[in-house]
């Protein structure tokens, strides 16, 4: 979808922002594979924010500011659906995830390790360096 084609429906269904003290998770996915890639946080800024431009925006729990997903990194997130659930308390979006990673800790997705045999494994492949990104060391 072109930037910012969300917008007409904003008044017609939005999450309900009460429940969880102004929050709703929002479950990110690959529009293409189906990968479930993150989970995060939208306050109504982020919402209205993420409708109008199209690309993902987030609320930092413990930054306690606005986020575009990618503002720092590039690896921004091009919203092509979204759905909202039952309940109206959590977001679905399903992305194009621009340059491969949307774990700012460098992996594909947020869900790099898998419990086996009461150990926890790697399983995703680190895309880029988040101390050459994000600085740090």
């Amino acid at each position: 979808m072109k930037k910012g084609s969300f917008g007409g429906m904003a008044k017609e269904s939005s999450p309900d922002f009460a429940k969880m003290d102004g929050l709703v998770p929002a479950i990110v996915q690959d529009a293409a594979s189906g990968e479930v890639l993150m989970l995060a946080f939208m306050d109504r800024q982020a919402w209205e924010s993420t409708l109008a431009t199209g690309e993902a925006h987030f609320f930092s729990r413990s930054r306690r500011v606005l986020w575009r997903k990618g503002a720092t990194s590039g690896h921004v997130q091009r919203v092509k659906e979204i759905y909202l659930d039952c309940d109206d308390d959590t977001v679905l979006l399903k992305v194009e995830q621009v340059g491969g990673a949307a774990c700012h800790t460098g992996y594909r997705s947020c869900f790099y390790r898998r419990l086996q045999d009461g150990h926890w494994r790697l399983v995703g492949t680190r895309i880029f360096d988040p101390k050459e990104v994000y600085g740090g060391g």
